[in-house]
């Protein structure tokens, strides 16, 4: 008679818990009982080529990470690009999402910014003109300007902190607002201080070597 593998029968085998997402990983049930999620600014340096952008993308979507937003765009050097991510997260999937950029190849450097760090945006709202004095005085008060107008609407132009940001969309409410561009939040280190160069940020040799490569389970 063939005999089995050694160990307990099935039924006292201990199994993993907590509920997996939709690609199937298992998510610890522990990190989402015990950490409130908080807001931050990751900087990630990476090379200015096509298809970095769903690269990051993927990676976010096949995590599953709270990615607030998202920008793009070159950098003083012509051969790379810089991506600003606002993640609203528990710490642990914060960290999480810094480990899992830094595998990916394309990515030179990764920075979780300081909360006072420069962060920006900018948005356009549209309008309607019914009362352009008034218009033109509410966006003098957010450091703003009338970028269109027409008989029946004034689209304005506004940067600052995500909060000066709310609070003229929430002002010209009052007018009537049409429609809203928001281009999400692009921030810099303060100072001399360097947002994220390879030497600033990368990754001791023997901790890149042992980094674990991605599998579904990884979490």
């Amino acid at each position: 008679m063939k005999k089995g593998l050694e160990g307990p029968p099935p039924e006292e085998r201990p199994s993993p818990t907590g509920r997996r997402n939709k690609q199937g990983i298992r998510i610890d049930p522990e990190v989402e009982a015990t950490h409130e999620p908080r807001r931050t600014v990751i900087s990630a340096l990476v090379e200015h080529e096509p298809g970095v952008l769903s690269d990051v993308s993927g990676l976010f979507s096949r995590r599953q990470f709270n990615i607030e937003s998202l920008t793009v765009g070159p950098t003083e050097d012509d051969d790379r690009a810089r991506m600003t991510i606002v993640v609203e997260e528990p710490d642990p999937g914060i960290d999480q999402v810094k480990k899992q950029l830094r595998k990916l190849v394309p990515v030179i450097a990764v920075r979780e910014l300081e909360p006072d760090a420069m962060r920006r945006e900018l948005a356009l709202i549209k309008v309607d003109a019914a009362d352009p004095a008034q218009i033109a005085a509410v966006a003098e008060m957010y450091g703003g300007k009338t970028v269109d107008s027409s008989p029946e609407t004034a689209t304005v132009e506004v940067t600052g902190a995500r909060q000066k940001i709310e609070a003229a969309i929430e002002t010209f409410s009052q007018f009537g607002i049409r429609e809203i561009s928001r281009t999400g939040t692009t921030a810099l280190a303060r100072g001399t201080d360097p947002t994220g160069t390879a030497s600033a940020t990368a990754q001791p040799a023997d901790e890149a070597n042992h980094d674990e490569p991605y599998t579904a389970d990884d979490d």
